[in-house]
């Protein structure tokens, strides 16, 4: 059964219109002989449709997910619970199939979704202005530092801190390849708190990069750093957890100069990594330079509410020099989702949601560490996230032997020790080596981390247990 749509008539018909005789002269032109395969594809043979269904469910059954397995997985991508009527108004199909709103007078619509969410997120962040979101929070991080960076002419010093996000830092130092900026990676203590930062700033920094909750779910002292930072002129990027500030202070109430997050925690599901969603607000004072859309709300000449583009910082018109990012998208129908959850939980369900995985956090320490063979990596409370060292130092095959039963345990920290990218540390200290992180979220009842517990106490070399 074929899916290609164009008969050899319409195939012929097009090659002639540009002058070949084949498909093949035209790949023979542009592709090296070397590099081409010289073999057929190894094809199957054609199948009808109700067996090639029930083939590609079959295949697709073999992947574990957070239906399929009672997930304990964070590191920035979270189980949290979404209302059905998040899926309901993200799929209509004026919002599902949106694009691009470079015509301001047909895309009202999704012009004001995006106003709508901006104005959410500043009241979130505390922050005078937001994009109409970004692709991700690591390149949303990125950014805020490309941001700042522009801003602080005459300083190139990047102060982080080993417990940030590793992908975001890697993200970063990529980025940084080729631009006169040093990247400061700061030692965190052994509870995972990266006080360290402040004694790092000098008159030569641009910004500080802290990460709040951080990668380990540590909670640090922003307030501190940020008056650090303004003290010696210097500028303060978060990234933080949407749903943390539900009980956490904002970041502009503590002095933050922009905030960056991943926002995959408001209504979008794990998806397997992605597409997620980028959030990013900041001082109103640095408008200017905040990269991606913003959508403003105006009137029109009949004297009605609208909405537009406004401070276009990359778009097809402006010239490359004048951009302020090579940003030039956003993730609207993301930021949709984000809009509806937020909307449907308000002040009260938002903090609700935190106060549920706190608590749910705390029980889970408590079932883990009532086990010899498990221990909690640093002191101080949790949000959602926590670090378990395993005693016997096989976490790969402990959290396999979890899959195996239908739990989805945590993230081995292991390969993350130690990474390098550029010449700069992006990986973790060498103590969470026989490490594994876990995020307990709203939705994880009593019975399902008390199972979790047991799984693993009575996985494979626990005598102890």
């Amino acid at each position: 059964m074929s899916y290609l749509f164009h008969t050899d008539d319409d195939r012929r018909e097009m090659l002639a219109a540009i002058g070949a005789s084949s498909i093949d002269e035209i790949i023979n032109d542009q592709v090296p002989q070397s590099v081409q395969l010289q073999r057929q594809l190894e094809l199957p043979p054609a199948i009808h449709e109700m067996e090639l269904t029930a083939e590609l469910t079959r295949l697709a059954d073999r992947n574990a997910n957070a239906n399929s397995h009672v997930c304990f997985l964070g590191g920035g991508a979270y189980d949290h619970f979404i209302p059905a009527v998040v899926d309901e108004i993200a799929s209509r199909g004026e919002y599902y199939t949106s694009y691009t709103p470079y015509q301001a007078e047909v895309s009202q619509g999704n012009l004001q979704v995006m106003f709508e969410y901006e104005t959410l997120i500043t009241q979130l962040t505390g922050l005078g202005v937001s994009n109409a979101s970004l692709y991700d929070g690591g390149s949303a991080a990125t950014e805020a530092v490309l941001m700042a960076l522009a801003t602080q002419r005459g300083r190139n010093k990047v102060i982080t801190s080993d417990v940030v996000h590793p992908q975001y830092r890697e993200i970063l130092a990529a980025y940084l390849r080729n631009i006169d900026a040093e990247i400061v990676v700061v030692a965190a203590d052994e509870n995972g708190c990266s006080a360290g930062i402040i004694d790092a700033i000098d008159d030569q920094t641009a910004c500080v990069l802290v990460q709040h909750p951080n990668f380990i779910g540590g909670l640090e002292d922003v307030a501190a750093i940020a008056a650090a930072a303004k003290a010696a002129g210097a500028l303060t990027i978060e990234s933080f957890d949407p749903v943390s500030l539900g009980r956490l202070r904002r970041p502009g109430d503590m002095g933050v100069d922009i905030a960056v997050a991943e926002g995959q925690g408001l209504g979008n599901p794990l998806a397997y990594g992605g597409p997620y969603l980028g959030i990013m607000a900041c001082r109103e004072d640095l408008v200017r330079r905040l990269p991606g859309r913003i959508a403003g709300q105006t009137t029109d000449r009949r004297g009605k509410r609208c909405w537009v583009l406004t401070l276009q910082t990359r778009e097809q018109h402006i010239r490359r020099e004048k951009a302020t990012s090579n940003i030039c998208s956003n993730q609207t129908l993301l930021a949709l989702r984000a809009t509806v959850h937020l909307s449907l939980l308000g002040p009260e369900g938002l903090r609700e949601t935190s106060d549920h995985c706190i608590a749910k956090t705390e029980y889970a320490k408590q079932v883990i560490v009532a086990t010899e063979r498990f221990e909690i990596v640093g002191e101080g409370p949790s949000l959602k996230e926590f670090v378990v060292r395993d005693r016997n130092g096989d976490v790969a095959e402990l959290l396999e032997y979890a899959r195996n039963h239908a739990l989805l345990a945590g993230i081995d920290l292991g390969p993350m020790v130690g990474l390098q990218c550029e010449g700069t540390l992006t990986g973790l200290p060498d103590r969470y080596r026989d490490c594994f992180l876990v995020a307990v979220t709203e939705k994880r009842t009593r019975a399902e981390i008390d199972q979790w517990a047991e799984i693993l106490c009575h996985a494979p070399q626990t005598a102890a247990c």
